[in-house]
């Protein structure tokens, strides 16, 4: 979680209101020894913003436990 002072929070209100509306994570008002938290009011899906990685084998986990490579590989071992 951000925080930052009233007077950050003021000379950059607009970006970090929209930093909490895309990341969905609270920003913390830090005003002497009180604090306060802007939060957005609807749920953001944070599976979201995860990149999208090609290399990375999409489908069910149980279909690699059965994969065979004895076709694949030849180890000549003594």
């Amino acid at each position: 979680m951000k925080t930052v002072t009233p007077t950050q929070l003021r000379a950059n209100i607009y970006q970090l209101l929209d930093e909490v509306l895309r990341t969905g994570l609270p920003l913390e008002i830090k005003k002497g020894d009180q604090k306060l938290r802007i939060v957005p009011v609807e749920k953001i899906d944070k599976l979201a913003n995860l990149e999208l990685r090609p290399d990375v084998i999409e489908g069910d986990p149980e279909e690699l436990v059965h994969l065979s490579w004895e076709d694949e590989v030849t180890l000549d071992l003594p």
